[in-house]
């Protein structure tokens, strides 16, 4: 199969390419070989590349700008996913698009499912929302919502956390009114290949799935396990409200995500976070 992948500088994108190379023609596009927003460069891109599969890792993140850069995030994660939409219905190919927990408003207290409402609280969650909406108009689509991701190619809470003691912290005060998945990006990276290979092949796997590593936490728990896993017995970890940090970007409070759709048309159970810090942490050493 032919795949390309945009965004592919990213922490997904890197481990994307890293798991297809070996076996699969992979055409790598990063932001600075391919900006999503510019129509005949997207559609230059794909008459080049001529894919089976056209994963979209590009997006912007930066959860709390996108407060005061509303239209930017809104340009690169919902007008860039309908040009990809439109040329990946020009060239007969899959669009999978990279979504996020941040389209739920965390409500609920039981895993959210691929039907349940959405309504993002934050500008960077309306923007994926626009995101997903476009990606669903392709004729051959496949929409994975994700969460909580850490891996060795941006940043993230795992680094955020061994940056803070390795700096000396022996004092963190972290949220515990936040719960979801943590998810180690090359385990997503497997998860995504094996269910684009099923939709790619049956129509009927389109739509939206969710993946996340299990199982579910909150931010103290999940920075509790880093600080274990690095042995430092001299660290303690200190629970905390949300409220205690305020961010300019509103957060979800309750993002597990049922992962219920992935399991059953894959065959396979969702990976666990804690083998993915241990690995993490072994290759930052």
């Amino acid at each position: 199969m032919r795949w390309m992948i945009t965004g592919a500088g990213g922490m997904v994108g890197h481990d994307l390419v890293s798991a297809l190379r070996e076996t699969d023609d992979v055409r790598a596009f990063d932001r600075a070989d391919l900006d999503i927003t510019d129509e005949p460069a997207v559609t230059a891109a794909l008459r080049g590349a001529k894919p089976d599969v056209i994963v979209n890792c590009a997006a912007y993140t930066r959860v709390d700008e996108a407060e005061n850069n509303e239209a930017l995030a809104t340009a690169v994660n919902g007008e860039g996913v309908r040009l990809l939409a439109r040329a990946a219905d020009e060239a007969g190919s899959l669009l999978v698009h990279l979504s996020t927990d941040f389209v739920f408003d965390g409500r609920k207290r039981q895993p959210y499912e691929i039907t349940d409402a959405v309504g993002p609280l934050s500008a960077y969650g309306r923007s994926k929302l626009l995101g997903e909406r476009h990606a669903l108009t392709a004729r051959r689509h496949l929409v994975v919502r994700t969460a909580w991701l850490f891996g060795l190619h941006g940043p993230n809470f795992v680094e955020a956390i061994r940056n803070q003691v390795m700096k000396g912290n022996k004092e963190l005060r972290v949220v515990n009114d936040q719960r979801g998945r943590p998810t180690y990006t090359p385990h997503l990276a497997r998860a995504i290949v094996r269910a684009s290979r099923l939709a790619h092949a049956d129509p009927e796997m389109a739509g939206i799935i969710h993946y996340a590593d299990r199982p579910e936490c909150s931010w103290f728990d999940f920075a509790a396990a880093i600080v274990e896993e690095l042995g430092l017995g001299d660290v303690t970890v200190s629970p905390v409200s949300t409220a205690a940090f305020p961010r300019p970007a509103p957060r979800p409070a309750y993002s597990v995500l049922s992962t219920e759709r992935y399991e059953k048309i894959t065959g396979m159970a969702t990976e666990e976070w804690r083998p993915g810090l241990r690995e993490y942490l072994a290759k930052r050493a």
